[in-house]
């Protein structure tokens, strides 16, 4: 304890104490955050990459639940090996886009080379900073294919969460070495021992495996760097077979093209070499190669075991495919299994603004899906809308932070309409078997949901979601997940007062509010995580919008029929704020199949034909007000209502 409180009396003196054994090896890295730029063309202090050996390269990654200080505990490691300088305006110096900064959360793994001293020798630590969020899971799945351990990072404040859960799953199921970190135990309100029992309890970790550390003042920082050497093992690889690598990432460089992350399994690769990938035929010539550290450092080879980045001029998506194997063009090899590809959750439309604007918007698609290769992209049409593109993301989260990166990285500005889940209908016609060519078909658009009578069930998405909460708020939890139609799976008390729950969710009653409405029951100390668990059979029905009769399809949507009547009413009353009024009545209907569940009515200007007639007999201003009548029935016969743009979006937007 009194180690502890001398730590934290002299914070400045604990953080140069950590850095002083390291000053005479950081001759390659000292202090070029200043001179290299975050351009992957920058030439100057290359190094030799051959004094690192397999046996001294570390490759690990940092896993945790959102904001329990991965991006600080990154930073304080590139300051003790040197990597950066020290700095007081070190925060999040790999979080480098805009809209990781503003929102303080990793969005894209970054990747960092760093020198340490252990023992008398030299050692190569690549580490890779993950997201936490889980929508950005596959960073975190991605980033895992290319480490052989990770830290799992909690937070003495707040415990083990949701996602801390499941990401220790993801490096158990993956066989990486786990190495348990407790964070912030400088703060006031840390509970030290009730987060090691929670460790102990559902990851059945030791006393003396974990580490306690405070990322933000430095403590105890440089024991993770021994441990890492310690308990991590090197890369298992042969430096003399042929050159093969992974690619477990790559971002867009508007003058180079693609810019590749690597992880070099075998042999090494040099500027000039002529590399081939297993996906395609076409031959690259390397460009550029090096490490990141945190920014772009050019080299003239990489080894094997080691992670870098790679410039071959690869200009596209599909030259550029996460997960492939590439190789000299003179030698090729077995490819590598790679890893699970990302599974689209949440789906979306995304229109320009103006249709005048679509090819600047496609292009800004093609560049950002580069950089998150994450999301799916289709074409997609609309009558009020115009060309646009149907996307697939992991979640609602990752759907805002990619349309905030388009307005930022590529000023587009785009209409992103309310998200949607893909369902399934297993056929009975045998029509639509023949025109599909199997039995079961996936929906992902309203239009085309087949009808109840070419049906034989319909399926929707139902996921594993898990909740840890204090138990003063469980009634409302409850009530909640009862609300959104989830079945209880699990109740597990992982200390005296926090809980964990399983539950299976509906994935289309979670995408839009659940997490919201979560945080706000329970005062923000809940966490949420789910995985995708199976289809299950439910009552689906298509809920179509009417105008006087005529069925608007950008409005139609898949509900629960059990939600349909208060979806139908928020559609209709939001549909009679938003369209002007006509000189005739405008009925707002929504309707299931022939049944209309749902009606508002927009009231018509009227104008006073009586104006004119004063005094006199009655039987005029009655031929008056029949002439009227009979001129707003032709007029609504032949008349279409004019619904601006501005409508839709303000009913589709989220």
């Amino acid at each position: 304890m009194t180690t502890l409180w001398r730590s934290l009396a002299c914070p400045l003196c604990q953080r140069i104490r950590l850095i002083s054994h390291n000053v005479g090896y950081l001759a390659p890295f000292a202090s070029r955050r200043h001179a290299s730029s975050k351009s992957p063309e920058n030439h100057a202090g290359q190094i030799d990459m051959s004094q690192f050996p397999v046996e001294n390269i570390r490759n690990f990654s940092i896993i945790a639940h959102v904001d329990h200080g991965k991006s600080t505990l990154a930073d304080r490691l590139l300051e003790i090996t040197g990597t950066i300088s020290q700095e007081a305006s070190n925060k999040q110096v790999l979080d480098k886009l805009q809209v990781e900064r503003e929102r303080g959360i990793t969005v894209k793994a970054q990747t960092a080379s760093m020198v340490h001293q252990y023992q008398g020798k030299t050692y190569l630590l690549n580490l890779i900073d993950t997201p936490g969020h889980v929508d950005f899971n596959y960073e975190v799945s991605r980033s895992l294919a290319a480490c052989q351990g990770v830290l799992l990072l909690v937070d003495a404040n707040q415990g083990v969460q949701a996602q801390t859960v499941a990401n220790f799953y993801l490096a158990f199921e993956a066989e990486l070495a786990i190495i348990p970190v407790i964070n912030k135990i400088d703060l006031k309100q840390a509970d030290v021992e009730s987060t090691e029992e929670q460790m102990r309890r559902l990851f059945d970790f030791k006393n003396e495996d974990l580490f306690k550390i405070s990322a933000k003042l430095g403590i105890n920082c440089e024991e993770i760097l021994d441990a890492v050497i310690q308990r991590i093992p090197p890369p298992k690889s042969d430096p003399s077979k042929p050159w093969k690598a992974l690619l477990f990432d790559s971002t867009y460089n508007h003058f180079r093209g693609a810019v590749t992350n690597v992880a070099v399994i075998d042999g090494k690769v040099q500027q000039g070499d002529k590399i081939s990938s297993a996906h395609n035929s076409k031959v690259y010539e390397v460009q550029e190669l090096g490490i990141m550290s945190p920014d772009y450092q050019s080299t003239q080879e990489l080894h094997a075991g080691q992670v870098g980045y790679l410039i071959a001029g690869m200009k596209s998506i599909q030259e550029a495919r996460i997960g492939d194997t590439l190789h000299l063009s003179s030698s090729p090899v077995e490819p590598l299994p790679g890893f699970k590809p990302a599974k689209p959750m949440v789906f979306g439309g995304i229109f320009p603004m103006e249709q005048s604007e679509y090819r600047d918007l496609k292009v800004a698609v093609d560049r950002l899906t580069l950089n998150d290769s994450s999301v799916t992209v289709a074409k997609d049409s609309s009558p009020a809308l115009g060309l646009g593109f149907r996307l697939g993301f992991l979640g609602l989260l990752h759907m805002e932070v990619f349309n905030q990166r388009l307005e930022q990285e590529y000023n587009a500005t785009a209409i992103v309409t309310t998200p949607s889940v893909p369902c399934k209908a297993r056929l009975s016609s045998e029509k639509l078997i023949k025109q599909y060519k199997t039995d079961e078909i996936t929906i992902f658009s309203p239009a085309e949901f087949p009808e109840k009578r070419d049906v034989t069930e319909y399926l929707e998405p139902i996921v594993m979601g898990t909740i840890i909460t204090p138990d003063v708020h469980l009634n409302k939890i409850f009530s909640l997940c009862e609300a959104k139609r989830g079945e209880q799976v699990d109740f597990t008390y992982i200390d005296a007062s926090r809980v964990l729950l399983k539950y299976k969710l509906p994935l289309n009653e979670i995408v839009v509010d659940f997490y919201d409405l979560l945080k706000s029951i329970t005062s923000g100390y809940a966490s949420f995580d789910y995985e995708d668990h199976s289809y299950e059979p439910s009552d689906l029905v298509k809920l179509d919008v009417l105008l006087n009769g005529q069925v608007i399809n950008e409005l139609s949507t898949i509900v629960h029929k059990d939600k349909a009547y208060p979806v139908g009413k928020t559609l209709a009353s939001k549909l009679k704020d938003v369209i002007p009024r006509q000189l005739y009545e405008v009925v707002i209907q929504a309707a299931l199949g022939n049944k209309v569940i749902a009606r508002e009515t927009i009231r018509a200007y009227k104008k006073n034909v009586l104006a004119k007639c004063y005094g006199g007999d009655i039987s005029r201003k009655m031929k008056l007000l029949k002439r009227q009548a009979e001129g707003k029935k032709r007029m609504k016969k032949i008349g279409n209502v004019d619904i601006p743009k501005d409508a839709f979006i303000s009913v589709l937007k989220r």
